[in-house]
């Protein structure tokens, strides 16, 4: 039989005991301090190189969960292939992890707008998953993401950074519609059609984009500039692909590129940015939840 000075050292050590409730609590009040982030990859007829893919993201998604509640999203665009079937045996066990499939092929630009959609992060990085950009970036532009800063594009067209082993004609076109991009936007932009950005959570649910093909990048850096919002480039190497072949249609996007610029001439003239900026630009955003 316990005396009474045994039983109250009982009843301390027991209620100084951490229980599993307070435990959750805790955890939960550690989730809630983190940021939260979303990473967004489309796919198409990417089977070669989802292994490739794993090997390249899982080191950085570690890293970044020590500082984000993370979320990844797969938008597996129609594949033919067996895109959806390794995607869901190489990630689908993993609790952060959403596997968003189309039943048909959309084109890039409605992955992204699928992959917004579904995002829940108060930040959300889109890559390509052929890591024609090292996903590595990924952390110095979230440094480069600041209070006053919007949207971090990768920028291998920048001084400082570079291009390896990329078509000649391809990175001719692209510099040509850069230097019309530049002067439509009146910006020191380098790159308009990185896919690989780091932007909050504001520009992918509010900044309306129409096309559903490659331009998509375009768009969802040239209006965001055009009404206000702040880009900033981060130096970056592009590569050509490792695995599998580009699914980019050089006509169709040169067509594409043509049209909207047309159309960006005709905004900037009839002063429709002005109207954008009022339905959309920053004095819209309520920054303390973005």
């Amino acid at each position: 039989m316990l005396s009474e000075t045994e039983n109250q050292d009982v009843e301390i050590f027991a209620s100084s005991k951490p229980t599993k409730e307070s435990s959750d609590l805790s955890d939960s009040s550690e989730r809630s301090t983190k940021k939260s982030l979303s990473i967004i990859i489309p796919c198409y007829n990417e089977e070669l190189g989802i292994i490739y893919l794993k090997e390249q993201i899982d080191p950085i998604i570690l890293k970044l969960q020590e500082t984000y509640d993370l979320e990844l999203l797969f938008v597996d665009d129609g594949s033919r292939d067996k895109t959806l079937e390794l995607l869901e045996n190489t990630f689908g066990h993993r609790d952060y992890v959403k596997i968003i499939p189309h039943k048909v092929n959309q084109n890039l630009g409605q992955a992204i707008r699928t992959g917004f959609e579904a995002a829940c992060g108060d930040i959300i990085v889109t890559m390509d998953s052929d890591c024609t950009y090292s996903p590595k970036g990924i952390f110095e532009m979230l440094e480069m993401l600041d209070d006053e800063t919007d949207i971090v594009t990768a920028s291998p067209y920048h001084p400082k950074g570079g291009v390896l082993n990329v078509p000649k004609y391809r990175i001719f076109l692209s510099k040509c519609i850069t230097t019309i991009y530049k002067i439509l936007t009146f910006s020191r932009i380098h790159t308009f059609t990185a896919l690989f950005r780091v932007q909050k959570k504001h520009i992918a649910k509010k900044i309306p984009f129409i096309s559903n093909d490659f331009l998509a990048t375009a768009e969802l850096i040239i209006y965001p500039l055009l009404i206000g919002f702040k880009v900033k480039e981060y130096p970056d190497v592009l590569n050509v692909r490792k695995y599998g072949q580009s699914k980019m249609r050089l006509l169709q996007v040169i067509r594409s590129h043509f049209f909207f610029i047309c159309k960006l001439t005709w905004m900037r003239i009839s002063g429709q940015f002005g109207i954008m900026r009022k339905a959309c630009g920053p004095e819209t955003v309520d920054q303390k939840n973005c």
